[in-house]
């Protein structure tokens, strides 16, 4: 079995050009595994940027409308079973997957996951779930908890424990952590280019927030510690690297925007504030003109991939003390945590670090290692594919499963 080609079938809900935690994930995870010789298939929603049928890196994307969460309303209302349906069974005749594996598809409507788990039935495909978020939602419970998922993927020790607590048997959820390419990400010493690509960041000491610009990512607390760095850093600028093509569900982005600029008013941070949409391939610059990352996320954060862009780069992160990041960065060791919406302890970390260079490149280097050994792509492909031959050799373990 260990060296079975198997052939994935995928489900989720965007995919590059949209930019999202999930979306990179699957960017590096499936071209990784088409290098080892496995066929991937990646079914996700219909966007005017992309067509509806090309290959990725060696993956094989259909994109269909049945796949878009804006065609689901807030009370989570479906589709048409009818065109689910049709639409599924039609990608997985072409796909012939050896393994059916979806992500987050225990949330957001019934319909998908009711019929994935028939047609797999139907097939006799195993099927398995990763778990990149929780939500404190009857929907989540019941397509996590009570639903024939044959094995369960948790990015983070946290989800695990979370999953776990609705009575979900541990020996059918493994905790596979994230890992990105430390080839893209890693630090340079020549910054002239990059400073000649961003100008406003030339003579100023930058503060990085590598996250969707919104309120659950924290970055409100990131503006009101701002307001205090500067009074010791008095050439601190503050980035606000959000991404412009992300799945916004709950349309939420536009209101946290304005809340944004206005708060920058209200503290007067407009010369110490940069808010602007980069696309991914831009993060990698950033990262390398800042001196120190901060994270101050207010939601439970599942994982965080920009906690490993960060120490490949060799910079030293501030995270809040909530879901999965504090498994990845630790206190005074590769960055330093901090209690959520605690924006005084944010500022008082940052400037430390931002005064003392010998503090800064100590952690930025454990960091750097940290990524190496544990959260590297490879890491991650190899760990993936362990799930699926245990899947496949009928090793997993199944327990408390009934479709609701």
């Amino acid at each position: 079995m260990a060296d079975q080609r198997v052939k994935v079938a995928h489900l989720h809900w965007g995919f590059p050009p949209t930019i999202g935690g999930v979306e990179t994930h699957l960017s590096i995870l499936l071209p990784e595994l088409v290098k080892r010789g496995h066929p991937q298939w990646m079914l996700t929603a219909a966007i005017p940027e992309a067509p509806e049928r090309y290959c990725y890196h060696g993956v094989e994307v259909v994109r269909r409308p049945f796949m878009e969460l804006k065609r689901i309303s807030a009370d989570h209302s479906s589709i048409p079973k009818e065109e689910v349906e049709q639409g599924l069974r039609a990608f997985l005749d072409e796909a012939g997957p050896d393994v059916i594996h979806a992500h987050n598809l225990h949330y957001f409507t019934r319909q998908h996951a009711e019929v994935l788990a028939a047609e797999a039935k139907r097939r006799s495909v195993p099927l398995i779930l990763t778990a990149h978020n929780i939500w404190n939602e009857i929907i989540f419970v019941d397509l996590t908890a009570c639903f024939p998922w044959d094995h369960m993927i948790a990015v983070s020790h946290f989800i695990k424990r979370e999953i776990a607590g609705f009575g979900v048997d541990e020996g059918r959820i493994t905790v596979i952590h994230h890992g990105i390419d430390t080839d893209t990400f890693q630090a340079r010493t020549d910054l002239e280019s990059l400073y000649r690509k961003y100008p406003r960041l030339r003579n100023r000491r930058v503060l990085l927030h590598p996250a969707r610009i919104s309120l659950g990512k924290g970055g409100d607390i990131s503006l009101k510690a701002v307001h205090i760095i500067r009074k010791y850093i008095p050439e601190v600028m503050l980035v606000l690297a959000g991404a412009g093509n992300i799945i916004d569900w709950d349309r939420r982005q536009e209101g946290d925007m304005e809340y944004f600029s206005r708060l920058v008013h209200i503290l007067g941070l407009q010369d110490h504030v940069y808010l602007d949409a980069f696309a991914i391939e831009q993060m990698a610059e950033l990262y390398n003109l800042a001196e120190v990352c901060i994270y101050p996320s207010s939601s439970l954060e599942p994982f965080g991939l920009t906690m490993l862009e960060a120490q490949a780069s060799e910079k030293p992160m501030v995270v809040s003390r909530v879901g999965g990041m504090p498994e990845i960065i630790h206190d005074g060791i590769n960055g330093y945590v901090v209690n959520v919406r605690d924006h005084e302890t944010l500022a008082q970390r940052v400037v430390m670090l931002m005064q003392d260079e010998a503090l800064r490149l100590r952690l930025g280097r454990v960091g750097r290692k940290n990524v190496l050994r544990h959260f590297n792509k490879e890491i991650m492909t190899e760990e993936t594919l362990a799930v699926y031959r245990q899947v496949l050799d009928g090793k997993s373990k199944r327990s408390g499963g009934n479709t609701g």
